[in-house]
């Protein structure tokens, strides 16, 4: 009797069915907004010494009138800002707070019951103040706004070039950033008259050529590269040149050379 070798048959071996992996889009966030923090008004200010402050104006009002009217700009500035009550104000200046001009100044007129005081200030002080340091203009900003939302407020940068900046511009923006990343207000010249941030980035601050019609075109730019919001006020004006005084209220003008 004879016996077959039973048939060995290779294995069926099927090829695992490679699947090309799903791939999905990352999600771009834009940052949370944070409507809880405190909104600081952060003043820029020159002192208004002659022949330091408003200098293309001198040919049109002469060295003390463009150095009065600097004053007058300044003290209309601090009014407006304490007027708005949204928060902290703080007077950031050049040069150092220890200049006697700074004593010179007005103060009876603003809206407190005692004068503001140059040393650091406490939670109970009406103004607040601080020294701008050196660099380019965009250096000076870029480090107030950044100490100021290092500490965990947003900041509403102003400068003392605008007549037309008040109050209830002051508390536009504010409610802006509830709702916003970013806040501006352009001026007719091309810059702005302010820049509210609820965080601080380089980006805003660095190779903008400071003083020129793009400054304003270039920020929004720059924001929208970011991913961020932009809450734009109307345009106001400046005043820089002798042309822009016409933007200037009538009575602001007497007793000006």
């Amino acid at each position: 009797m004879t016996t077959e070798a039973p048939r060995l048959e290779a294995p069926r071996l099927e090829a695992p069915r490679l699947e090309a992996p799903r791939l999905e889009s990352p999600r771009l966030e834009s940052q949370a907004i944070n409507t809880s923090r405190a909104r600081r008004i952060v003043i820029f200010a020159k002192a208004p010494l002659p022949g330091y402050a408003k200098t293309r104006l001198i040919p049109a009002l002469g060295l003390d009138g463009s150095a009065q009217l600097a004053r007058r700009l300044l003290m209309h500035t601090i009014e407006q800002a304490l007027a708005a009550n949204i928060g902290p104000v703080e007077l950031c200046v050049s040069p150092s707070v220890h200049h006697p001009i700074w004593e010179t100044l007005p103060w009876e007129t603003l809206p407190w019951e005692t004068l503001p005081r140059k040393t650091p200030a406490r939670k109970t002080d009406p103004l607040a103040w601080s020294y701008q340091g050196e660099g380019d203009l965009g250096q000076r900003m870029g480090r107030a706004v950044q100490r100021v939302t290092a500490q965990g407020e947003s900041v509403i940068l102003i400068g003392t070039d605008c007549p037309g900046l008040n109050a209830d511009t002051l508390r536009a923006a504010a409610h802006a950033l509830d709702h916003h990343h970013a806040s501006l207000t352009p001026v007719s010249d091309g810059g702005y008259s302010l820049l509210g941030l609820n965080q601080y980035t380089p980006r805003l601050f660095t190779d903008i050529p400071w003083s020129t019609e793009i400054v304003a075109q270039l920020t929004r730019q720059r924001i929208a590269e970011l991913g961020w919001t932009l809450q734009e006020g109307p345009m106001l004006h400046d005043i820089d040149e002798p042309d822009d005084l016409q933007h200037l209220p009538s009575h602001w003008l007497q007793n000006m050379a």
